[in-house]
């Protein structure tokens, strides 16, 4: 899995936790790249590349979005089966992306900005986390990666991009 700590939700311990232990669970190796430049992630994409059956995780942050072409290349070049934090991500030609939908997420806030404008505090509105989730897959990708997209994936995106 790949991440900026310094961008990250808390310090990318807020990701990193849950990987390990999804991983532990299913009985596969992981290992995390803290990248702080473009460098960074050139040096992590290709060693991870140089491993066989090694493919990536892109965690969501700041960092990452900012140099979503430059991972997607390198990911790409590397022949490296990557799972991406937003749609723009597979939209560039990243295999595919799963995450909060962005859009409903800002919809739902208008009601807390409504709530704020007439005169509730903001420290009393409860936090909301993401309802709606989505899944986009390039099969334009898988095709070149060779991987086969099983149907039953295919059925439950929410987005394909051929």
């Amino acid at each position: 899995m790949m991440f900026n700590p310094e961008t990250a939700t808390r310090q990318g311990t807020f990701y990193s936790q849950e990987f390990g232990t999804a991983a532990a669970a299913l009985s596969v190796g992981s290992s995390i790249a803290a990248v702080r430049s473009a460098n960074d992630i050139e040096a992590a994409i290709s060693a991870l590349g140089q491993k066989p059956n090694s493919a990536l995780i892109v965690a969501s942050d700041t960092f990452t979005s900012v140099h979503s072409e430059l991972i997607v290349t390198l990911a790409a070049r590397h022949r490296l089966p990557t799972v991406y934090p937003f749609p723009h991500f597979a939209k560039i030609g990243g295999l595919m992306s799963y995450g909060p939908d962005t859009a409903d997420t800002v919809r739902r806030s208008a009601s807390y900005i409504d709530r704020i404008l007439k005169g509730e505090k903001p420290a009393n509105l409860p936090v909301q986390a993401p309802t709606k989730y989505q899944l986009v897959i390039n099969l334009k990708t898988a095709k070149a990666l060779g991987l086969d997209v099983p149907m039953h994936l295919q059925q439950r995106a929410d987005a394909m991009i051929e």
